[in-house]
């Protein structure tokens, strides 16, 4: 048996069943296409990765995530804290209609959920086009579910204030670069893109929107084309409120370039009338030429000068009066002769140390500049009574805080400011004199503004009425004005108010604050009936805050 076995196994039968060197030929045959299957994967294996980490540290322009840092602004305060201006983050959602599958269904989808916009022109004529700036979180959830993948949300920031329209000549505006092009915006522009410290106004939101209601009103009743108002206080210039109408909402952007939006307050530039009386009788106070009982006897009624006629408001006014009693009859002649015994070199000088005629340095540069032209002696008759002279109701809030505080020089401000040692410009006792006759202008009979007489405030001011002055003459267009000081017997505030073209109202029921009948009709369309009752029922609803808070 074992002879048959070496035989076999010897035979070439053998041989070939059993060949293992051609196995061996086999299974290399195999191990090398294996490897170089593998070495091609692996080499596609680092190509697709090198190609996902490109494209994930690639940015996408449509996409913009990232909030660049400068596109901040820091928040703008009242002087509560309440927010005035903020920057806060958006997102912007935007589409590609080249991404779109079925562009029909989705417009249906669109109009369904946004009813007032129509995107058929954008979605078949553009290759993006943002469906809403500043979207709501309820619309894009509603986006969202739609599921369709050509809408492309854009991480943003943007300017809100939260209180609409009520200080937008203050605040100012920005424009699609987040530059500040007006108000506080521009003026602290650097400070606000650089600190993020927020910048606290001198503002106070609850008086601003107490004083801008009333203005609101005044409209109704009067149907003024504009107004303006400005709370001070009358010791350190902080201004308290602000307020100039119309005005314009913030938060829509939009471009301002209507004269009917000047800023009134500060850029308007008017002839206030007879408000400037109070300047006359405090130059002669100041310059010792009158004492309140300087007696002024047998008066015209009318006077000319270089062909000009001047003549009394009221032909009622008596010929003989007193230097106090000009003021509070608000008497024209009697103005003028005060005016020419302070002469044209004192009551300039005068005027520029109350600010009246001299550059006024502000914390917003939307400023008018005085218009008065050369003196003379017919210039220093027209601007004893408060015309042929034209500025601002912001320097004419300064200057009846100077003449009222003791003479001490002030700096309107909208910034809280450190306390600085003040300077006395005028006279100690002016203020003492001056004071006690405003009040007589709002406390008796004589006087022209007894619509302000709010009981426990101790209001005192002076009225002015003008003619609106035309090329060559003046039109029948009134600017009526009452500058009010309280409390006379310790002034803290000015509270200066303006109607820009306000017409008489016959049908408006007055009610006198000294229990009188209400009066009905009235045909007169001047401070004392428009701008005093305005102001009366402003510090009506101020008085308490001013009182418990200032």
């Amino acid at each position: 048996m074992s002879e048959i076995n070496e035989q076999f196994k010897s035979s070439d039968k053998y041989n070939e069943i059993f060949s293992f060197r051609e196995n061996k030929s086999y299974l290399k045959i195999s191990f090398e296409r294996i490897a170089f299957i593998f070495f091609v994967f692996f080499i596609l294996a680092i190509i697709f990765s090198s190609k996902v980490i490109i494209l994930s540290t690639k940015k996408i322009p449509e996409i913009q995530k990232v909030i660049k840092k400068e596109n901040f602004r820091s928040s703008i305060l009242d002087n509560e804290g309440n927010i005035l201006a903020k920057s806060v983050p958006v997102i912007n959602l935007g589409i590609n209609p080249n991404l779109v599958i079925n562009k029909e269904k989705l417009l249906i989808s669109l109009r369904l959920i946004f009813p007032n916009k129509n995107f058929e022109k954008e979605m078949y004529g553009k290759k993006f086009f943002y469906i809403k700036k500043k979207i709501s979180p309820e619309k894009l959830e509603q986006i969202l579910l739609l599921g369709d993948k050509s809408f492309i949300q854009e991480d943003g920031i943007a300017r809100v204030y939260p209180n609409g329209s009520l200080f937008s000549h203050v605040i100012g505006q920005i424009d699609n670069d987040n530059n500040g092009i007006s108000g506080i915006e521009k003026t602290f522009d650097y400070e606000l893109t650089t600190s993020k410290k927020p910048l606290k106004l001198t503002l106070d939101k609850d008086l601003q929107y107490l004083i801008k209601e009333e203005l609101l009103k005044s409209k109704d009743i009067f149907q003024n084309v504009g107004s303006a108002a400005i709370l001070m206080d009358i010791n350190n210039g902080n201004i308290l409120s602000m307020v100039s109408l119309p005005d314009f909402d913030l938060n829509k952007r939009k471009k301002i370039i209507d004269k009917k939006y000047i800023n009134r307050a500060t850029k308007g530039v008017y002839e206030f009338g007879s408000v400037f009386k109070t300047f006359t009788l405090a130059a002669g106070l100041q310059y010792n030429v009158v004492e309140p009982n300087t007696e002024f006897n047998d008066l015209e009624k009318r006077i000319t000068c270089a062909g000009n006629s001047i003549s009394e408001y009221d032909d009622k006014i008596p010929s003989n009066l007193t230097a106090e009693e000009i003021l509070i009859r608000s008497g024209n002649i009697g103005s003028v002769r005060i005016a020419e015994k302070v002469g044209i070199e004192n009551y300039n000088e005068f005027l520029q140390k109350i600010g009246i005629i001299s550059n006024l340095e502000f914390d917003i540069q939307e400023i008018g500049s005085t218009q008065l032209g050369r003196w003379g002696k017919c210039k220093l008759a027209t601007v004893a009574f408060g015309h042929g002279i034209a500025t601002t109701l912001l320097q004419l809030s300064k200057a009846y805080s100077i003449i009222s505080n003791g003479g001490y020089n002030v700096t309107p401000t909208l910034l809280e400011k450190k306390k600085s040692k003040r300077q006395r410009i005028l006279d100690e006792n002016l203020s003492k004199t001056i004071n006690p006759i405003l009040r007589k202008i709002v406390s008796t009979k004589e006087g022209t503004a007894g619509f302000a007489n709010v009981t426990g405030y101790e209001i005192g001011g002076k009225t002015g009425t003008a003619d609106q002055p035309l090329e060559g003459g003046y039109s029948k267009k009134k600017v009526n004005t009452f500058a009010s000081v309280f409390p006379t017997s310790d002034p803290k505030f000015v509270l200066a108010v303006m109607l820009d073209e306000p017409k008489a109202n016959k049908e408006f029921v007055y009610h006198y604050r000294d229990n009188r009948y209400p009066y009905k009709g009235n045909w007169r369309n001047t401070a004392g009936w428009t701008t005093v009752w305005v102001t009366g029922q402003m510090i009506d609803k101020i008085g308490p805050i001013l009182a418990t808070k200032y």
